[in-house]
């Protein structure tokens, strides 16, 4: 088992194309092409973390928030981030981040938030832009059928709750082969008239390249015509957030008891009470200030979320009550999420789940 197998696993759910620019997900230290002997699964990647993973042999470490953010300009030790890494380094110690791709995958942080509030009927809050694209090509009429199971065997055609999407136009296209040309069919040098069927299929960019390899190896012609173009529709199933509904209304004194319950809280900071039963949640794990409006725009009762500034709080504009329940404890059960799914997919390999409390924040 490589370091590339327990990758391509892991992407299946939260694709690095679904993170956001900013941020340095992917094989932070380490080859892709090493043989893993285990695996460490951690909320953040800290010195303590690593000398866990040496202790119980695990060469790779997953964790959600990447320990290298920006640029490393030497590495002599002299910051937290540098030992790390220098440590990782001596000992052969592979570290993987997955953060905002995980952030933005329906089954990630905030599904995950939503599943341990007990949510229903949930959706994505801020659906992402970008991500869709659209692939149009023209195959002789007799083999559009075959081009066309190909494309979505590859994963195009896949809109919410339906697969196998696409939309056919049958016509003719005409071309002229020059003296080097080797035509599937017609001659060189010879205007050829085909019955044609236009096939276009919308896909997830990050599925280009092997939509691509299906559509050259199906498609007959030595030159195969095809246009892809961006679009700027929102993925409905792909974001920041989710929004969902308690199985039944409850106060606000009962919703922040059961906040603290499920994520084992201390204290909750949070707006003004308005006095009204809490129903509808939204939820984003992180720092989530700037969804606050698609928050109170969604109908939620309460938004559940971190590290909100004290202006932040205006922003409820007494439709909905914020609740800052900490950045680690929104998040924290996402190291359960990665290894629970990593144990399903390599069910006779050694997944471990770190044991480290990486919460920096501590309350007197």
């Amino acid at each position: 088992m490589t370091i590339r197998d327990i990758t391509t696993a892991i992407e299946e759910i939260a694709p690095l194309k679904y993170a956001e620019d900013f941020d340095n997900v992917g094989l932070l230290v380490g080859d892709y092409s090493t043989q893993v002997t285990g695996i460490l699964v951690t909320l953040d990647t800290l010195e303590a973390v690593v000398d866990e993973a040496i202790e119980k042999q695990c060469n790779l470490i997953v964790s959600f928030h990447p320990i290298i953010f920006s640029g490393l300009k030497k590495i002599n030790g002299t910051t937290y981030v540098e030992r790390v890494v220098l440590k990782a380094i001596k000992n052969d110690i592979a570290i993987y981040a997955i953060h905002t791709a995980l952030d933005n995958s329906v089954q990630g942080v905030s599904a995950k938030m939503a599943e341990v509030l007990g949510l229903q009927n949930t959706k994505v809050l801020l659906p992402k832009q970008g991500l869709i694209k659209k692939l149009t090509t023209y195959v002789p009429k007799k083999d559009a059928d075959k081009v066309r199971k190909a494309l979505h065997k590859a994963g195009a055609g896949d809109i919410g709750n339906y697969s196998d999407c696409s939309f056919n136009i049958d016509g003719y296209g005409t071309y002229r082969g020059n003296e080097d040309a080797n035509p599937t069919i017609g001659e060189k040098g010879k205007l050829h008239t085909e019955n044609e069927t236009f096939i276009s299929v919308i896909f997830e960019k990050h599925l280009e390249k092997k939509l691509l390899s299906a559509l050259f190896n199906t498609h007959p012609y030595e030159e195969v015509a095809y246009d892809i173009v961006a679009t700027d529709n929102a993925h409905q199933h792909i974001g920041m957030g989710m929004v969902g509904e308690l199985k039944s209304a409850v106060s606000e004194d009962e919703f922040f008891y059961l906040l603290k319950e499920k994520f084992s809280l201390k204290s909750i900071r949070h707006s003004r009470r308005l006095g009204k039963p809490i129903k509808k949640v939204a939820v984003l794990g992180g720092s989530g200030a700037f969804a606050i409006s698609a928050a109170r725009h969604s109908g939620a009762d309460s938004y559940v979320s971190a590290d909100f500034k004290y202006h932040d709080y205006y922003k409820a504009e007494n439709q909905l009550i914020l609740a800052d329940i900490g950045h680690y404890e929104s998040e924290q059960f996402t190291k359960n999420l990665l290894a629970d799914y990593l144990t399903q997919k390599f069910r006779n390999f050694a997944v471990v789940l770190s044991e480290i409390n990486t919460n920096p924040i501590n309350y007197a």
